[in-house]
């Protein structure tokens, strides 16, 4: 989890050798109000948009207080049943490594989302495409910012593990115990991670049903990693929360009030604008 919330960090900063194309566009590639030609996706908006994400909480209108008030009082709730659920879905465990469940698991590790960077990071370098620039860009943030939240969240709650057998309430916070993950199951890291890769990749798909299959693994990684008993239900839902509302604030930092950039389709990899 560490190696996920350190590495796009280093490779934004890397990505900042790399210069952007977007002044090089011409007017009839994009509409003057798109994304590419207001952003240039560098070292200096990442600081900016970091700080302006660490604020955040000050900046809370009473609407945001009141999401954050019902995910807390429905993860509360969901906890009262994590036990029996934990009983009934690990009573067969026939399917621990089968693919779906190791595609569920695998899909929140460090590979994916270094992948997806990398390839649209090289994709943008090679066709000085700032489309694909931004769709890397918003990858690293997204990995950063959920991975950073996931950690301290983590480690303030110090839950316990369902395989720890403690019970479904046994919590200790900032606890010193090794290997400290066993005390870090709320919120669930690889659900912060999966749903907030998807949804980056989702916000900037075309096709419904494209935007629809980016969310299939992160649904897979949700069921995994309650079905291997890394994770109680409740962990895995306030993680989805987590990873998805992080993510959907970073892809609105260069949307809001402009044309979307879109992925057309993966292979080949097309980009799009769409003329809202």
């Amino acid at each position: 989890m560490r190696l996920t919330c350190l590495l796009p960090l280093l490779i934004v900063v890397v990505f900042q050798l790399v210069p952007c194309e977007s002044a090089g566009l011409s007017p009839y590639d994009l509409s003057p109000g798109d994304t590419a030609q207001v952003h240039r996706y560098n070292i200096s908006q990442f600081a900016n948009e970091t700080w302006g994400f660490v604020k955040q909480p000050v900046a809370w209108n009473d609407s945001d207080w009141l999401k954050v008030g019902a995910t807390g009082v429905g993860t509360f709730l969901i906890m009262q049943v994590d036990q029996p659920i934990r009983d009934v879905v690990t009573k067969d465990q026939r399917y621990y490594r089968t693919i779906p469940m190791e595609a569920g698991r695998l899909w929140a590790e460090t590979y994916p989302p270094v992948l997806f960077f990398t390839g649209f990071a090289v994709h943008s370098w090679l066709a000085g495409d700032v489309r694909s620039r931004k769709i890397a860009f918003e990858i690293a943030k997204a990995m950063l910012y959920a991975g950073s939240v996931r950690m301290l969240l983590g480690e303030a709650l110090g839950r316990a593990r369902p395989y720890s057998n403690e019970g479904h309430k046994s919590f200790h916070p900032f606890s010193r115990h090794s290997p400290s993950q066993d005390y870090q199951s709320i919120p669930g890291g690889h659900c912060v991670i999966g749903f907030a890769l998807s949804t980056v990749l989702s916000r900037n798909a075309s096709p419904v049903w494209l935007k629809v299959l980016a969310y299939v693994p992160a649904g897979l990684t949700f069921v995994s990693r309650i079905y291997q008993d890394r994770h109680w239900t409740s962990d895995d839902v306030l993680g989805t929360v987590i990873g998805y509302s992080i993510a959907t604030w970073v892809v609105d930092q260069h949307e809001q009030g402009e044309s979307r950039v879109r992925v057309a389709s993966i292979f080949p990899l097309t980009v799009s604008v769409a003329l809202d």
